[in-house]
C-alpha cells in the first residue's frame, strides 16, 4: 500500500492541488479584514492551522464527527501574507483520522517554512513515522475530546501507546482535551519523557466570571516547563475574545517560554449542521483573523514578549532552521 509521504508526493505530481479549488457551493475560508495593531516580527509562526482537501483527493475518516468546507494551501498562504506571518504549523484535524496526506500536502506547499503535527494509529508503521519526521512532522496529536475520551485511565493507555511509537523521534505529544482531564492527569503528565503541548487553551471554556475548574493544573505544568500551551481561540468564541484575557495573562506570567500562538484557521465548526449528519457539510466560521490577532497585543504588550511567543518558542519546539 502506498505510504502517506508517497501519496502526498504523488498528489503533487498529478496536480491534485487543483481539486482544492474545484469547489461546489461552499464558501471560501475567511481572510483578515482588520489591520494589525502591532509590527509582526520576522519569522513569526502560526502554530495551529488545518488544511481541508476535497473528498476526491483527500477522503475523510468515515467515523468523523463533522465535515468541514475545503481550505487550500493557497488560501492559507493568502491569510499568512495578509498578517505578515512567515512560518506555519499544520495540524491534522480529526476528520482525517490517521491519514496525514492533506497536512503533508500543505507542508509541501510551504516547504522549509512549514512544520506539522500528525495523527497516528496502531497501523502507522515505523517507516511512515521516519518519513514524516523527515518531512517536518514534529508531534503527534491525540484528539481526546473529539473522541469522547473522559476516562483518565483510557487516556493514559492512549498516551502510552503513542509514546511507544514515537520513542525514537524528537517529537512532542499534543493533547486536544479539557481542563478536567488535565487536572486528573496532572502528576502523570509531569513525568512523561516527551514534551506535552495543549491546544486551544487546554480546552478551557471561560465565561468571563470565574476561572474554569481545573485550569490551574495546566498553569502549573506550564510554569514548571513540562508543557507548552497554544493560546488559540476557536471560532465559536470569535465575538467574545476578552473572556480569555485573564487566562492568557495567567499563562504568560507563569512561563512565557512555553506559550505559542495559533489562529485555528480555517476555523472549522466541529459540529454537524442542525438536523443533519456528520457527513453533511458544515460551514466554516467567519472569523476576522486580524481582529483576533490584535488580542495578542492585549495579552503581550511588550514587543519582546511577542517576539518570544511568535518566533522564539515555535522555532525551538518545532525546530525551524
Amino acid at each position: 500500500m502506498i505510504n502517506r509521504r508517497q501519496f502526498a508526493i504523488t498528489a503533487a505530481s498529478l496536480g491534485l492541488g487543483a481539486t482544492f479549488l474545484a469547489r461546489g457551493a461552499e464558501a471560501k475560508p475567511s481572510q483578515p479584514s482588520t489591520s494589525l495593531a502591532f509590527d509582526m516580527p520576522k519569522g513569526a509562526c502560526d502554530c495551529h492551522v488545518h488544511i481541508h482537501g476535497s473528498q476526491t483527493a483527500f477522503p475523510m475518516f468515515e467515523k468523523r464527527s463533522y465535515t468541514p468546507e475545503e481550505a487550500s494551501p493557497d488560501e492559507l498562504e493568502a491569510m499568512m501574507k495578509a498578517l505578515g506571518l512567515d512560518r506555519v504549523v499544520i495540524v491534522t484535524p480529526s476528520v482525517y483520522g490517521a491519514n496525514n496526506a492533506a497536512t503533508m500536502f500543505g507542508m509541501m506547499h510551504f516547504g522549509r517554512s512549514a512544520r506539522g503535527v500528525a495523527v497516528i494509529d496502531n497501523e502507522t508503521t515505523k517507516r511512515e513515522l521516519t518519513e514524516m519526521d523527515a518531512m517536518g512532522i514534529r508531534g503527534v496529536r491525540l484528539n481526546l475530546s473529539v473522541g469522547g475520551v473522559n476516562d483518565p485511565d483510557r487516556a493514559k493507555a492512549m498516551i502510552e501507546t503513542a509514546l511507544g511509537q514515537i520513542a525514537d523521534l524528537d517529537w512532542h505529544l499534543q493533547l486536544n482535551t479539557n481542563p478536567a482531564m488535565i487536572e486528573a492527569l496532572h502528576d502523570y503528565l509531569g513525568t512523561l519523557p516527551k514534551m506535552v503541548v495543549f491546544d486551544h487553551y487546554g480546552g478551557a471554556q471561560p465565561d468571563g466570571k470565574s476561572e474554569p475548574a481545573g485550569f490551574g493544573a495546566m498553569v502549573d505544568l506550564v510554569a514548571k516547563g513540562k508543557a507548552y500551551v497554544k493560546i488559540s481561540i476557536k471560532g465559536g468564541h470569535r465575538d467574545n475574545l476578552s473572556v480569555f484575557d485573564p487566562l492568557a495573562e495567567k499563562l504568560i506570567a507563569a512561563n512565557s517560554d512555553r506559550i505559542l500562538w495559533g489562529s485555528n484557521w480555517p476555523h472549522p465548526n466541529a459540529k454537524a449542521p442542525a438536523g443533519g449528519t456528520a457527513h453533511d457539510l458544515t460551514p466554516l466560521f467567519d472569523v476576522d483573523d486580524g481582529r483576533v490577532f490584535n488580542q495578542l497585543k492585549v495579552w503581550a504588550a511588550d514587543p519582546a514578549l511577542r517576539q518570544k511567543i511568535l518566533v522564539d518558542n515555535p522555532a525551538k519546539l518545532y525546530r525551524f532552521a
